[in-house]
């Protein structure tokens, strides 16, 4: 059951989701979606989709097709976690060492943080042992790993390769604006230190469509074509991003970080938004909802679309689709 009305609207914003406790609105999501069909048309549009946004790591696809074709030599697993944010497991560690060591540099070449694994079995197992946080770790060790390969395969200095003026970074700005057909809208650093380049939700959108529609050897279908055969780089185990791939033949996700995330079922209708409270709980079930109801079978994915409120452990509520998107919805079926 979608939510009432809000009493408050957010100007500019549309009601994509609300959390249901015990019968009560406890909370709302607000913010910008549109979904494209596979020539790039609007199929529908809520909230403000052409403003400029940060998409975090929505867009690692992007930054991996941009090293790709600056001449990283990156494929199958390798290439999925360059456009992945995977959760530190021991493969995922493994795979980022084979791209630092094609780079000629170690782990103390990388630029990100020292941070734990998200995965919590492996920090668990980490904490026992007394293994420290490490940058490999870190769930944008991939795509950092693929800037380094990408910096020594053209001979540019792997020093400094998160500069914004670096020649990487550089072919990275022209990827992210021919591929989204966007103009870059804003210079931002990311949390994992390196430049990020501000879009809209409609060229994050544009942008997965593309990638699964281009011809197959393409460097734009190569890079779909990794993360759709290799899930668990892009996430990990129990990774919604993993699940989703895993579970709906040809699609292709990747979220990101305050609200973001990109969806592409198998023909290439895609779907793309910006969760203004930056909350991501709902993003998945938003996006397979809008897919589900233009046509995409999304029945294998039931666990990302019933999402339980859980009160003592027990469901006492669920998230759900809300009033705007709802209403849209309707219409659409």
């Amino acid at each position: 059951m979608p939510s009432t009305a809000s009493a408050t609207a957010v100007p500019g914003l549309a009601e994509l989701a609300a959390v249901r406790r015990s019968g009560l609105i406890e909370s709302r999501h607000f913010g910008s979606l549109v979904a494209l069909d596979p020539d790039g048309g609007t199929l529908l549009e809520l909230g403000d989709p052409d403003a400029v946004v940060l998409p975090r790591s929505t867009v690692k696809p992007l930054q991996a097709l941009a090293c790709l074709t600056a001449g990283a030599a990156l494929a199958g697993p390798e290439l999925a976690i360059a456009a992945g944010s995977h959760t530190g497991e021991d493969e995922h560690v493994r795979v980022v060492r084979g791209i630092l060591a094609a780079a000629g540099v170690d782990e103390s070449a990388l630029g990100c943080p020292v941070d734990r694994p998200e995965d919590e079995g492996t920090f668990e197992r980490m904490i026992r042992a007394g293994e420290p946080r490490t940058r490999i770790r870190m769930n944008c060790s991939g795509k950092h790993a693929a800037m380094l390969l990408a910096a020594a395969a053209n001979g540019w200095p792997t020093d400094g390769y998160l500069d914004a003026a670096h020649p990487v970074q550089q072919q990275v700005r022209e990827t992210m604006a021919a591929v989204t057909g966007v103009a870059v809208g804003h210079d931002a650093i990311d949390g994992c230190g390196a430049p990020l380049f501000g879009t809209t939700v409609r060229g994050v959108a544009r942008s997965f469509g593309r990638l699964v529609t281009a011809a197959p050897g393409t460097p734009e279908r190569t890079v779909a074509d990794a993360m759709r055969a290799h899930p668990f780089y892009v996430g990990g185990s129990g990774h919604q991003n993993s699940t989703l791939m895993e579970t709906i033949p040809g699609a292709l996700a990747k979220g990101g970080a305050e609200g973001v995330i990109g969806v592409a079922a198998a023909d290439g209708t895609a779907v793309a938004m910006k969760i203004v409270d930056g909350s991501p709980r709902a993003t998945t079930l938003i996006a397979l909802r809008v897919l589900e109801a233009l046509g995409t079978d999304i029945s294998g994915a039931g666990a990302l679309v019933d999402l339980p409120v859980l009160g003592g452990g027990v469901p006492v509520g669920r998230i759900e689709v809300g009033t705007d998107l709802a209403a849209v919805l309707e219409r659409v079926a």
